[in-house]
């Protein structure tokens, strides 16, 4: 179904519009309010479309979730809720992407130990992020890649930093880093250049990072 730009398709919305028009209690709205609350021109045929093609997509969610209750999590799964929960995405996202619970990824994350990835807005969030446990690392190789809790990105280690005693000070080593940002370079200056390794240099002490050695197999 092809959306346009204004108009306000999100599953949430087409949900509250079939509430409203198949109240179990009161009078329903008209088809022109419901069009009206969707931003859509009015029209509806259109309108009863996009409610069929809601309910069938929710139908079909519903017969994958049945099938896959009781079963246990797959390879596949496990790497697409570590990877998706690393982006940025959801606990209820990514359940919906898999026609799972939200309860089954939250326990996969909480046994794996996976670190989110916070709104990049979330700056309070990103001060008081804490590294979970099975992260936790006292010192890091160089050359491995790791959670950086306090720029909410990944990033590899290129060095430990030995100018003063880090650890006399601190409590911990310190590492020199290449903080990843990955991003499109194709309509920039330099095409030739690889996006994903696109980043700037930064300093972390070591329980500001987070060892990712315990899921890397679901990283490569």
């Amino acid at each position: 179904m092809r959306i346009k730009k204004h108009e306000n398709l999100t599953q949430a919305n087409i949900t509250k519009v079939i509430s409203l028009l198949e109240p179990k209690e009161g009078k329903p709205i008209t088809k022109k309010e419901a069009c009206a609350i969707l931003n859509i021109a009015y029209n509806t045929t259109r309108l009863q479309k996009i409610i069929d093609e809601h309910k069938e997509m929710v139908e079909f969610r519903a017969r994958r979730k049945a099938q896959n209750k009781g079963k246990a999590a797959t390879p596949d799964e496990i790497k697409a809720v570590v990877r998706s929960y690393i982006d940025g995405a959801n606990v209820s996202e990514i359940a919906g992407d898999l026609y799972r619970s939200p309860a089954f990824v939250k326990a996969i994350i909480e046994r794996l130990g996976i670190p989110q990835k916070l709104a990049d807005s979330d700056y309070e969030g990103m001060r008081n992020a804490m590294i979970p446990e099975q992260c936790v690392r006292e010192s890091f190789e160089i050359g491995e890649r790791v959670w950086f809790a306090k720029r909410n990105k990944m990033a590899e280690v290129l060095e430990e930093h030995n100018n003063i005693d880090y650890e006399a000070k601190y409590g911990c080593k310190c590492y020199k880093l290449w903080v990843l940002d990955p991003c499109d370079l194709s309509n920039t200056f330099f095409p030739w250049m690889n996006g994903d390794r696109a980043g700037f240099y930064g300093s972390a002490l070591a329980y500001d990072l987070g060892s990712l050695r315990h899921i890397q197999e679901y990283l490569d």
